[in-house]
């Protein structure tokens, strides 16, 4: 079945995403609409709608790359903590959220806050250049 969600786009290239890190099974780009800069999701290629449509060996991957996306990004970053949430009602297609977050700052649910959009492109691929070059 062709994915024709917008992830299936970005797999395929034909929707442009700003790429942090990418292999055979697995994509991380940053979101268009972050909720703090550097937000960043992660999916699997194949499309699962669902976290439970996954076998588990996606599910248990995707889980260790998460982490390591999550330490480059407290080191690339600096950022106290990762938030990861797993919704999945906005794109027909498993992702996880990866938030950068602060101790300092009042965490809720990340769909419930502003979001913190980039200023133009250049600062995306800093944040990209910043995730990336610590994996």
């Amino acid at each position: 079945m062709q994915n024709d969600t917008v992830f299936g786009k970005i797999i395929r290239g034909e929707i442009p995403a700003t790429k942090v890190y990418e292999d055979d099974r697995f994509l991380a780009f940053l979101d268009i609409n972050p909720v703090a800069k550097g937000h960043t999701l992660l999916i699997p290629k194949e499309q699962y709608a669902w976290i439970h449509e996954a076998p588990d060996e996606i599910i248990a991957d995707i889980f260790v790359k998460a982490n390591h996306l999550i330490r480059a990004m407290r080191k690339g970053l600096s950022c106290d903590f990762v938030q990861v949430s797993v919704v999945g009602n906005e794109v027909p297609h498993f992702h996880i959220h990866l938030i950068p977050r602060f101790l300092t700052e009042e965490v809720s649910g990340h769909l419930l806050r502003a979001h913190e959009p980039y200023a133009s492109d250049e600062e995306a691929q800093v944040y990209r250049t910043r995730i990336a070059s610590a994996l």
